[in-house]
């Protein structure tokens, strides 16, 4: 997939050159300006908070957007890769590849039915070079005849790496690459990355990807940072910028304290003199020109130290504000959620040869047994289409079983990872006290603003939300209510959480005392949340 619309780049080691460029959302909000790098034979990952213009970045870098300032130039054929593309009806693998119109024309020559356009066109190396790239994602084996809308989603998107890497193209830009797939599938992105000769540009959040990189571009609200290396580096480096946030506000603090109460004991010693000075002309002891020459030198003096101490507290507290905003752009997110009480020997939930057939018969997932006791935390895993999603909802009560049996004696919430709990429609005011009936307006913006959405942000509409926001926003809804759940069940939480986001509902879920089942394919996040039962599910047989 070229990028026609790139310039040449000034830079031979570069295939594309970002100089002095800028990026605004459609409302004119600046995501970043003055913007000056290349990207060539190295694996650059993108992160940052969502909405901080990581996708915006991307599509400036693989040509299919223009920067509204500066100059991005290319000098090498970019292959981009989109987060998501839903196939088209009746389209194939070989559609999803690219080279049905090629691979007609092949077809035609063995069929005897070719003109002499196609003999001269006619590719004998294609089917070697297609099984090779679906090799490459993973996919080997697969029919190239096989109806695409058949493919689950994490094998559309490895069809669509597949075909990228028929183009050859000297950079690689992609965009969530690891979204929805499972962990053979994210193996497979991540091992095609660790051979890949040119050059990759990464949006992720996937840490095991992160740490096959050779560095790190950070968006945020203080601009665009580079960090040399893969991302534990990268997370020990900003880990120690909190750090050094956090003292340099602590001495800022103190340092306006201090320049406060020596204006205080100023002010208090010119009241001091001033009183002094008041009695001494009281006596009239004085000729009048001297006592006017004293006022008039005690006034000067005055204001010149009133000028000086205002300069100083305004500078302090200048310095002060710039550390809080420092701090507050770099500081970890906190979501704290409320605790459920729940008891070590207390059965959460039982499942007992559980199993779901679709209506035509087909054995989704199943038999299961499975009882959880107490705050367990238990990762459901197994490849896509082994039946994850439909084991969660039975769990929760959403499904019913077709045979076996499920008992729930606690309350239980199925977050999935678009939180289709919140209707798209609404404000999160209106979200909470649906889902929250019994409680109050108030209750309601203390609840919201516990998770960060505080003052008129509560009034933001939930379709309007990010991925990650929609996720704070739903466990807002349910973890304050006044009855919260004691078992939570996920289904792929970190899909669409930025890095932030993903450490804060780490460290909440981590502290929690209730009992949560989750499906991810995300080794950092279950090791996090302290998983102590893995479910390994296979894919049922047809």
């Amino acid at each position: 997939m070229s990028s026609p619309s790139l310039a040449r780049s000034p830079s031979p080691s570069a295939f594309v050159t970002l100089d002095r460029v800028a990026a605004r959302t459609p409302d004119g909000h600046t995501l970043f300006s003055d913007l000056s790098l290349g990207f060539g034979r190295e694996r650059t990952g993108v992160v940052g908070r969502n909405g901080s213009g990581k996708t915006t970045l991307l599509r400036l870098v693989a040509g299919v957007a223009r920067p509204v300032e500066g100059v991005v130039a290319g000098a090498g054929r970019v292959g981009w890769l989109a987060q998501r593309r839903d196939p088209d009806p009746g389209e194939t693998v070989f559609d999803l590849l690219g080279v049905e119109p090629a691979m007609t024309v092949v077809r035609r020559v063995l069929a005897g039915d070719a003109g002499p356009t196609d003999l001269a066109n006619a590719d004998w190396t294609l089917e070697d070079r297609i099984e090779s790239a679906l090799d490459d994602v993973g996919l080997a084996g697969i029919d190239p005849l096989r109806p695409a809308s058949s493919l689950s989603g994490g094998e559309k998107t490895r069809a669509r790496l597949a075909a990228l890497l028929l183009e050859q193209p000297d950079l690689l830009v992609l965009d969530e690459p690891t979204n929805h797939l499972d962990a053979d599938g994210r193996a497979a992105i991540g091992n095609l990355l660790a051979r890949w000769k040119g050059g990759a540009v990464v949006v992720s959040h996937d840490r095991a990807l992160l740490r096959r990189m050779d560095r790190i571009i950070e968006l945020s609200g203080l601009g665009v940072a580079v960090y040399g290396g893969a991302y534990d580096l990268y997370a020990e480096r900003k880990a120690a910028e909190r750090t050094a946030a956090e003292r340099d506000l602590d001495t800022a603090e103190r340092d306006a304290a201090r320049i406060r109460r020596e204006g205080q004991t100023a002010l208090e010693r010119k009241a001091r003199r001033d009183k002094a000075g008041r009695v001494f002309a009281a006596r009239k002891s004085e000729p009048k020109i001297l006592l006017g020459a004293m006022a008039e030198r005690a006034e000067n003096s005055g204001a010149r130290d009133n000028l000086l101490a205002r300069r100083r507290a305004e500078a302090a507290e200048a310095e002060l504000a710039e550390a809080r905003e420092r701090v507050e752009r770099v500081r970890a997110m906190n979501l704290p959620i409320p605790a459920t009480g729940l008891s070590a020997g207390r059965v959460v939930l039982t499942l007992d040869e559980a199993m779901w057939d679709s209506p035509d018969g087909r054995r989704v997932v199943g038999p299961v047994s499975l009882r959880i006791t107490g705050p367990e935390r238990v990762a459901i895993t197994g490849p896509n289409g082994a039946g994850k999603t439909t084991l969660l909802r039975l769990a929760s009560g959403e499904l019913e079983p077709t045979a076996g049996r499920v008992d729930r004696p606690v309350r239980t919430v199925l977050l999935d990872q678009d939180a289709a709990l919140l209707l798209p429609d609404e404000t999160l005011i209106e979200a909470w006290r649906r889902l929250n009936p019994e409680g109050t307006p108030n209750e309601a913006h203390a609840a919201l603003a516990r998770f960060l959405f505080r003052n008129t942000a509560a009034q933001r509409v939930v379709g309007t939300l990010s991925g990650g926001e929609r996720l704070r926003a739903a466990l807002a809804c349910v973890m304050t209510a006044t009855r919260p759940p004691q078992l939570l069940i996920l289904d792929e939480p970190t899909n669409h959480l930025d890095l932030d986001s993903i450490a804060a509902v780490e460290a909440a879920l981590s502290a929690w005392d209730g009992a949560v089942i989750v499906v991810s394919h995300d080794p950092d996040f279950l090791a996090a949340i302290d998983v102590e039962r893995t479910i390994a599910l296979i894919r049922p047989s047809p």
